[in-house]
């Protein structure tokens, strides 16, 4: 990747093999660069524990003389206590800290069994194709660069890092409770012989090489039907979008959202088909997504990004 001179970055950090062995690998960089690193630490809210964890990983840093800072979520926004509402929290809490303070680029610990976790999670939930691809090697959230470079590395390869350059970690509890959805597919995927995790890794193959041209055909839709576009309005043909199969129409809505706010964390599919279906069923009349106003007008279906 390139970089500024002097970069400024940061990296999510959990207290885990991975988060740490990554900030080891950032921290050697960033003095060769002569650049500025800070280690963010959430205190997701999620346990009562919680808190007290973030310390201690706060404490072990600045022992290192590692700059970090502790990001707090709000407990108003820890409704649910899933993970799906735990990740969409994170990355919020921490691309605002990097576009307050000028970050560009932002590092996550992620390797390549939470790829294949990812994977078998997605399709469990019934991701469409685009969300089968799993985790990005680099993205963008927020309008912040995301990078991931340890999505080559296996966590056996990681641990063996870890243990040869003496990195120090702590492994979080919900990694093994197994009222959560990840760690059930970390323990089946343990279990399973090495002939049936290549067959997942092949059906991984094959959702990126068609990936493409399915990004090209949901961009050419979109192209093709809309007929006004302003900086906080668009209109898309009504008739035409009726035509569309619901998880298509679903796909064009997100990417619709993603041009005003930047993101699509949040997004929930059972809201945006309640929407899909009243405008097939020409029962629209005002609808809300997270800050996008949809309604009907004339020929067309207008989306208007509610300003503060």
């Amino acid at each position: 990747h390139k970089f500024e001179k002097n970069p400024s970055v940061a990296v999510g950090v959990s207290g885990g093999p991975d988060s740490m062995a990554l900030l080891y690998l950032l921290n050697n960089w960033i003095k060769k660069n002569n650049g500025n690193l800070v280690a963010l630490i959430v205190d997701h809210k999620l346990r009562k524990e919680s808190s007290l964890e973030a310390k201690i990983i706060y404490n072990l840093l600045n022992q290192k003389n590692i700059s970090s800072k502790i990001l707090t979520v709000k407990k108003s926004n820890v409704t649910k206590k899933n993970m799906s509402q735990a990740r969409t929290n994170r990355y919020k809490i921490l691309t605002n800290y990097c576009i307050k303070n000028d970050i560009l680029h932002l590092f996550i610990g992620h390797h390549k069994d939470d790829y294949i976790e990812t994977f078998i999670n997605r399709k469990i939930s019934g991701s469409d194709f685009e969300g089968l691809q799993s985790i990005n090697k680099n993205t963008v959230i927020n309008k912040v660069h995301i990078l991931r470079p340890l999505l080559v590395f296996s966590k056996k390869q990681i641990y063996k890092f870890n243990k040869n350059n003496k990195v120090r970690f702590i492994q979080d509890p919900s990694n093994s409770n197994f009222k959560y959805t990840r760690p059930v597919i970390r323990n089946y995927l343990e279990k399973i012989k090495i002939s049936d995790k290549k067959e997942i890794l092949n059906e991984i193959k094959l959702v990126k090489k068609y990936l493409p041209s399915y990004k090209k055909m949901v961009a050419e839709i979109l192209l093709k039907n809309v007929i006004l576009i302003e900086k906080n309005k668009l209109h898309f043909d009504l008739k035409n979008f009726k035509k569309l199969h619901k998880l298509i129409a679903e796909k064009v809505i997100k990417k619709i959202y993603y041009f005003f706010f930047g993101t699509n964390l949040g997004l929930r599919s059972n809201n945006i088909q309640k929407l899909v279906n009243l405008v097939k069923e020409d029962a629209l009349t005002l609808y809300n997504i997270k800050g996008m106003i949809i309604k009907k007008e004339a020929n067309s279906l207008m989306f208007l990004q509610k300003l503060d």
